[in-house]
């Protein structure tokens, strides 16, 4: 295929360096695949500056201003461009490219995804978190613009390989692999540190989506992303535990047909794929060897240690605004337990009351149609968790 334009905002992450990594195979076994255009970071000015070096990339961002003069200072003497703030990744974000990939993690990305699709940028989304808030507005806005959005999650990458023309759909099925507490009981899971939540047993991912893995979170706001992005009811959407992460995703026909991805749970074979479709470019992921791996197993999620699945089914149910109560109150929760203030248990427990005040309270009129809509929520929906959170501190004594 002919040389393609990318930006990765997110660059840093384990996503960004996953991306960086398939585009540096495929530039050395496949001729010039790729050309990197912009990479936006968070705070690591280091790791965004070598990488920018090692890439020629046309401009780097760092979201925290106060690393741009460290960011200066390694760019200099190269003709690469170095900015700061959220305003200067979203116009990077806009620079004209084929694909931008959306890997920053959390609501905190939604404004450079929208940026880019405004500006007629392919989306290559990594983000779930800017669907579960924004998809109503990301998906209007592609198609007003005739925007392709490409999924890079595993199991929305497995989907959209196993869809075809999508007539005759009876449901969609993404798995899970359990986490780290698969096995756990409640009380094992009531004294996890986050250390022992982070430790994920198949996948290598940053410490807030590895601890959401471990709560099934990660799974709910799959569940949601995925009935945004296939235009699906919840009563067709299914979750499914299957702990060796091989098959990724399925789809259900009327005509009992079930269609599924398979491949070695490495992100980078749903990261070419979004990159590069609709051709396929070659990565150095380890090929699955079936009869080696022996069995597939498969079990129904426990939703009395595993909430989050109900909880998204609930929220899903209501509309982008409680998906995006859902969310916020999910990412206020676990920055809570990582910083040693409220348990594993009580991030779901947060979850749901933060919810269930919600679904009590005045704020249904909010309708998540513009940016500014969706921030007031989302500030809002912080409030709220952080007031649970310190009822959750009394009633444990935290």
């Amino acid at each position: 295929m002919a040389t393609r334009r990318i930006s990765i905002m997110g660059a840093t992450g384990s996503i960004g360096k996953s991306a960086l990594d398939v585009v540096r195979h495929a530039n050395a076994n496949a001729g010039q695949t790729f050309q990197i255009v912009a990479l936006a970071a968070g705070s690591d000015a280091e790791g965004l500056a070598a990488q920018a070096i090692a890439f020629n990339a046309e401009i780097a961002v760092i979201s925290d201003e106060s690393q741009l003069p460290t960011l200066k200072t390694l760019l200099a003497g190269t003709d690469i461009e170095a900015a700061a703030g959220e305003t200067a990744i979203a116009e990077a974000a806009a620079r004209p490219v084929e694909r931008m990939l959306a890997a920053i993690v959390g609501a905190a990305g939604l404004k450079s995804t929208i940026s880019a699709i405004r500006a007629g940028n392919d989306v290559a989304i990594a983000n779930k978190e800017s669907i579960v808030c924004g998809g109503k507005l990301i998906l209007s806005e592609a198609r007003r613009r005739g925007v392709s959005i490409l999924p890079v999650d595993s199991e929305h990458s497995a989907i959209f390989q196993c869809l075809g023309d999508g007539r005759s759909l009876e449901k969609l099925t993404i798995t899970a692999s359990g986490g780290p507490f698969l096995t756990s009981s409640l009380d094992q899971m009531r004294m996890a540190s986050p250390k022992q939540a982070a430790a994920h047993p198949n996948w290598s991912m940053g410490v807030k989506n590895s601890i959401d893995s471990a709560t099934l979170m990660n799974k709910a706001l799959e569940f949601i992303e995925a009935g945004f992005l296939f235009d699906v009811e919840g009563e067709r959407l299914d979750v499914i535990v299957h702990p060796q992460s091989i098959i990724h995703g399925m789809a259900h026909f009327t005509d009992g047909s079930v269609i599924a991805q398979l491949g070695a749970p490495d992100m980078k074979t749903p990261i070419s794929y979004a990159l590069g479709w609709p051709d396929r470019v070659p990565t150095v992921v380890d090929r699955l060897d079936l009869a080696t791996l022996g069995r597939l197993d498969f079990e129904n999620v426990d939703e009395t240690r595993f909430p989050a699945i109900r909880l998204a089914r609930q929220a899903y149910a209501h509309g982008v605004q409680a998906t995006t109560v859902l969310n916020c109150a999910n990412e206020s929760a676990v920055s809570a337990f990582i910083a040693g203030h409220c348990g594993f248990l009580d991030i779901s427990w947060i979850v749901e009351e933060t919810l269930n005040r919600y679904f009590s309270g005045n704020m249904h009129g909010i309708a998540c149609d513009t940016l500014e809509e969706i921030a007031l929520l989302d500030r809002f929906s912080r409030e709220m968790a952080r007031d649970v959170l310190e009822k959750t501190q009394r009633r444990t004594g935290g």
